[in-house]
């Protein structure tokens, strides 16, 4: 019985954010990933890379949309996609004939190596899952998939982050480097 009365949660829901952080969340967010698209459609267009992945997506709700979450901080935003891709990359080298153990491998060993290197980005167990799943595209690049998109992508994703959370009084970012 007391496992189920855990599941109750022991806390209300956290309280609305203000139309200013609204704004904020969202300007951050379009602006950091048009520029991850538009540097890809110049960069990277017509070449086996791409500079575009979905996990980027769940990173910018945390880098703009929740600043101050430890999960957020660079050494997470960076470190977390960095170390899931490597992880991802050689799963599905080492388990290819077998997608659903690479990929259930991937995630697994991206979530125990973000906690061990306290570099935890729950984005990152995405990008773990999308260099198994990616498809050929992805597979063809290899390990490049580390450097370019995981590394670069959340290197431009944290430099829009520095500019634009620091604009108003009522933000600043990060809260620690490492």
């Amino acid at each position: 019985m007391e496992y189920f009365r855990k599941m109750r949660g022991t806390t209300k829901s956290p309280p609305a954010v203000s139309l200013a952080e609204v704004v904020w969340s969202w300007l951050g967010a379009f602006i950091g990933i048009s520029a991850v698209g538009i540097i890809n459609s110049y960069v990277f267009e017509g070449t086996d890379l791409t500079l575009v992945i979905g996990s980027f997506g769940a990173s910018a709700v945390l880098i703009y949309g929740a600043v101050r979450s430890p999960l957020a901080q660079p050494r997470n935003l960076l470190g977390g996609h960095i170390l899931s891709a490597l992880i991802g990359v050689a799963s599905y080298n080492a388990l290819h004939d077998h997608v659903w153990l690479a990929a259930s491998v991937a995630v697994a060993t991206a979530i125990a190596g973000m906690h061990v290197t306290k570099t935890l980005h729950p984005p990152g167990g995405a990008t773990a899952l999308i260099a198994v799943i990616g498809g050929k595209s992805i597979h063809a690049i290899g390990y490049w998939y580390v450097l370019v998109p995981a590394g670069l992508g959340a290197l431009i994703l944290l430099v829009v982050a520095l500019l634009v959370n620091n604009l108003p009084k009522s933000r600043r970012y990060p809260e620690f480097w490492v």
